[in-house]
């Protein structure tokens, strides 16, 4: 097994299956009344979050917790950080309290695979600026084989800001590894060149969503991540929404199988209508159990299990 989560890239095909196989394992545990294993006893989980995440960490810590190890949660707001510390010396630090696991986000691209280099523990990429997000890619390809029982020869149409988007670049290496055809959608603004090539020989790039949607048997919209944005890359939400949006005229070009994603948090009419995020369709609060399930299985193979 890897010893580090830094990239979808780490996991080859027979990697990624396990983690997905011992996921659904994981998720059997929900039924039960109690829910915890001791598999992680006496282990260390640092959830080490430069950036404000409520959805990941606490996926995170809930999914240590239940495999019972300690977890200590760090900020870095409020810490030595926001007094200038750097990550090494953070890093440095974590090493002497002896964590056996460090669970990053960070707003640089990299940072994980720096923090790599100075500890000894596992290093578990939880998004690094608009780099990666490998755990979110597992959590959704999960779902995806959850509802439609494979992800091999699946096509799969990824939607919106795909440029500012970790989740789109781990989505489409992990699901390109596991069989999936995937086609990038959006404004030319918001899909750099060159991206498919880089990423997967085999993905597509479209301009055109209601060209793509009769073909797809999964259609993940992505966050228009406005915050990231220092520029205009759309006319205006209005217009954004009426080319890329997805809403009930839309879904209805669908086949009748296909599935509605979100790594969330989403903008309510902008990306996604209303109506199709709580529609019957939607995967989106599945994504969200199913995300616990799959840290379980990262963590659980990394410092417990075997493979």
């Amino acid at each position: 097994m890897i010893k580090h989560l830094r990239s979808a890239a780490d996991l080859d095909a027979d990697t990624a299956t396990l983690i997905l196989d011992t996921a659904a394992e994981m998720a059997a545990l929900a039924g039960r009344e109690v829910k915890k294993l001791p598999t992680l006893r006496g282990r260390t989980v640092v959830n080490l979050f430069y950036e404000d995440s409520t959805r990941t960490r606490i996926s995170f810590e809930a999914a240590a917790k239940r495999l019972s190890a300690d977890v200590i949660n760090f900020s870095a707001k409020g810490s030595s950080v926001s007094k200038g510390e750097s990550l090494k010396d953070t890093a440095l630090t974590l090493q002497a309290m002896g964590a056996d696991a460090v669970v990053i986000r960070h707003p640089a691209s990299g940072a994980p695979h720096r923090l790599a280099s100075w500890v000894d523990g596992s290093v578990i990429n939880a998004g690094d600026g608009t780099h990666e997000h490998p755990t979110q890619a597992l959590l959704d390809a999960y779902t995806m084989r959850s509802r439609l029982g494979k992800i091999d020869g699946l096509t799969v149409a990824i939607v919106g800001d795909v440029l500012h988007s970790r989740v789109a670049r781990s989505n489409v290496l992990l699901l390109s590894t596991l069989g999936a055809k995937v086609t990038l959608v959006g404004p030319p603004t918001l899909i750099p060149v060159d991206i498919a090539a880089a990423l997967s020989p085999q993905t597509k790039v479209s301009y055109d969503l209601d060209s793509v949607l009769p073909e797809m048997d999964v259609v993940m919209m992505l966050r228009v991540q406005t915050e990231r944005m220092q520029d205009s890359y759309f006319p205006s939400a209005r217009e954004y929404s009426r080319r890329y949006g997805l809403d009930a005229p839309r879904m209805r070009k669908l086949p009748e199988h296909a599935i509605v994603m979100h790594p969330g948090p989403m903008n309510r009419g902008m990306e996604i209508a209303p109506e199709v995020a709580d529609s019957s369709r939607s995967t989106i609060v599945e994504q969200v159990a199913n995300g616990v399930s799959a840290r379980m299985a990262v963590l659980y193979l990394l410092l417990g299990g075997k493979a």
